[in-house]
């Protein structure tokens, strides 16, 4: 488990979060929609699935941070503070889709808050599985950093579109 986990969350228990549980639930997420199921079956060993009630900060932004998840019910809201230290929401965040990718890969502290809205299940890695995932399965794990790449990829395309309209208007 990461220690930056909120102790809030709730760990499900080996019965619900087996390993072929954990792949099935992984293979309807939009993010591993390109994977096979052999590479989600592996990709399985090294999640951990929390429950999570709303109200709950699964992180914060200035924090450090160590894992990313995978929505995988529920929903979630991206929060940025502004120059005045007020927080608005920049994201809603729904099931298949992820967050927490920029402090897993480079340790910085998060950019955001992100706020449990509606109960979630939350499918999670953390740094220090992904190293162990990179050790033990090396293709696997590049596999998933080039998926990680592509989102944020995405992510940034569609945010310098909203600044360029910001700017125009």
């Amino acid at each position: 488990m990461s220690a930056s986990v909120p102790s809030s969350l709730e760990l499900l228990g080996s019965g619900i979060a087996s390993s072929s549980a954990i792949a099935a639930a992984l293979e309807r997420a939009q993010m591993f929609r390109d994977f096979d199921w052999a590479q989600i079956q592996s990709l399985s060993a090294y999640v951990q699935i929390y429950r999570a009630a709303p109200g709950i900060e699964l992180f914060r932004e200035g924090e450090q941070g160590d894992f990313m998840c995978v929505v995988l019910e529920g929903k979630l809201e991206i929060r940025k503070e502004d120059n005045a230290g007020v927080r608005k929401t920049v994201a809603t965040v729904l099931p298949g889709r992820s967050l927490g990718e920029m402090a897993m890969i480079d340790g910085e502290p998060r950019s955001a808050t992100a706020v449990v809205m509606e109960q979630a299940v939350l499918a999670v890695i953390s740094r220090e599985n992904f190293a162990r995932m990179l050790h033990d399965k090396s293709a696997l794990a590049g596999r998933l950093l080039h998926k990680i790449a592509q989102l944020l990829s995405q992510r940034l395309r569609q945010t310098s579109g909203i600044l360029v309209d910001y700017l125009e208007g």
